[in-house]
């Protein structure tokens, strides 16, 4: 009911929805001022062989919306209304979602967020889909890693359709905390240099790292709160509770490059964040000190078996 109340912030600015066909994977994002990111975010995808983009422009001012209204393989919807309001973009994204998206995959991500999955090395993304949705299984989990550089945020700046990874491309492989959500059934992960850098006196606060960014998706269904749990909630089951493996991913989070500070700022400013921007206030808080994530316990990022063996993510029985 949200989702629908909401739709009415969103004007079609772009549509080629007619142009979607029925075996198309589809992502899904809201974006605000991400000129910088979006050229390397949907190489990437297109890359993996997503085929449609539904993207909600929440009030840019540095040219993202001109540059997505080009793009042939992207419907652009324009809102200048409130993301805080909208339950920070997902009640958008719900309505998108179930418009266009029922009996697709379904991908929802942000513009600094990029799949890793088993085997993304040698087969596409729709090999993924199709032996999920022969084992009948409707949603795939990730861990959303964050990276970054060795030195200071800012030290090496990031340009327009450079793959992020070329900066940033370290990562915590322990010092994470898991619990279970009883009343959504999935797993809340937090931890990581977030949490050990801007909220170690109160690790509780860091933001969550489980996603469910991947879902064969049906007009039913519904995400609650971000991508990190949906309705109904054996969507949520991403992981085995009788003690074996599911197949599961890592979102790589390229937040912390040189454009990181800025948003920041921004963000603190606008309030539109969860809890009125916390998280961007406690980067703010940092800022000066030029913080380095890097530690000696970092490990450099090399690809997806790596993961794997670290525990942070799972083939299971996908061969």
């Amino acid at each position: 009911m949200r989702a629908r109340r909401r739709r009415r912030d969103l004007m079609r600015a772009v549509d080629r929805t007619r142009s979607i066909r029925p075996d198309d994977i589809l992502v899904f994002s809201t974006v605000r001022n991400e000129m910088i990111r979006l050229p390397y975010f949907l190489r990437y995808y297109r890359n993996l062989g997503a085929r449609h983009f539904l993207i909600v422009d929440n009030g840019s001012t540095d040219g993202t919306a001109d540059y997505l209204a080009e793009q042939t393989d992207v419907s652009l919807f324009h809102t200048n209304a409130s993301y805080r309001r909208a339950r920070y973009g997902i009640d958008w994204m719900n309505w998108l979602l179930n418009a266009y998206g029922h009996g697709h995959w379904c991908l929802t991500v942000d513009p600094d967020e990029f799949l890793i999955y088993p085997f993304c090395d040698t087969r596409p993304l729709p090999a993924l889909t199709d032996w999920l949705q022969a084992s009948a299984i409707r949603s795939f989990g990730t861990l959303l890693l964050d990276l970054y550089p060795k030195g200071p945020i800012d030290e090496v700046a990031y340009h327009a359709g450079q793959d992020p990874l070329e900066i940033a491309h370290w990562f915590d492989s322990g010092n994470y905390t898991i619990e279970r959500n009883w009343r959504h059934r999935n797993l809340w992960i937090q931890g990581g240099p977030r949490a050990r850098m801007f909220f170690a006196d109160d690790p509780h606060q860091a933001p969550a790292l489980n996603k469910i960014p991947l879902v064969n998706w049906d007009r039913r269904y519904a995400y609650v709160s971000g991508t990190h749990m949906l309705l109904p909630r054996g969507l949520n089951l991403t992981y085995d509770e009788w003690g074996g493996e599911k197949a599961s991913g890592v979102l790589l989070h390229a937040k912390f490059l040189s454009v990181f500070d800025e948003k920041a700022r921004e963000e603190t400013v606008r309030r539109e964040h969860y809890a009125e921007g916390r998280e961007y206030r406690a980067y703010q808080a940092r800022a000066k000190e030029r913080p380095i994530l890097w530690n000696r316990w970092s490990e450099r990022y090399v690809n997806w078996r790596q993961l794997d063996a670290l525990g942070l993510m799972s083939k299971g029985n996908w061969a």
